[in-house]
């Protein structure tokens, strides 16, 4: 069974977070963008793929 030491594992996190490679702010807004921009696209997509199914179904069924 492992020892629960508190301070042991706060000194470990501690070196853990230190070898981390943070993004800086310019990457941060350049991935935040093209995250927006690329739901944005998704969304846009799916409208129209919806609506191109609503007019066939429309169409196939003669609702409307």
């Amino acid at each position: 069974m492992a020892k629960l030491n508190p301070a042991q594992f706060i000194r470990e996190v501690r070196q853990e977070v230190a070898k981390v490679t943070w993004p800086t702010r310019k990457e941060t807004l350049i991935t935040t963008g093209l995250v927006l921009a690329m739901s944005a696209l998704a969304a846009i997509f799916f409208l129209v793929v919806d609506k191109l199914i609503q007019l066939a179904s429309r169409v196939i069924f003669g609702f409307g």
